[in-house]
């Protein structure tokens, strides 16, 4: 069983206690064990949904777009390329 199918069959007893709950309150009234049941069954719907969430598959982000100019580059920009080994321009690679 995958993780979703696992929170689904959570998900699915959750609703059957909600019912069963109600069902009580129906039968015995508003008294303080049942509203406490309702407080908690409510809080585990809660921290299911959360966990929902946390289990859903993170969609990847897009990276931003850089534009590039197709305009030339400034010559001056490549004035220290003898330091990065390219060669010195007036001589011959070995």
């Amino acid at each position: 069983m995958s993780v979703h199918d696992d929170i689904n069959a959570v998900q699915r007893c959750l609703d059957d206690l909600n019912r069963s709950v109600s069902r009580l309150e129906h039968q015995l009234g508003s008294a303080l064990e049942i509203r406490r049941v309702r407080l908690d069954a409510d809080h585990l719907r809660e921290s299911v949904a959360l966990l929902r969430e946390a289990a859903a598959p993170a969609t990847p982000r897009r990276p931003d777009l850089v534009t590039i100019s197709d305009a030339p580059y400034d010559i001056s920009l490549w004035t220290d390329s003898d330091d990065e080994g390219l060669g010195a321009r007036d001589r011959r690679a070995p």
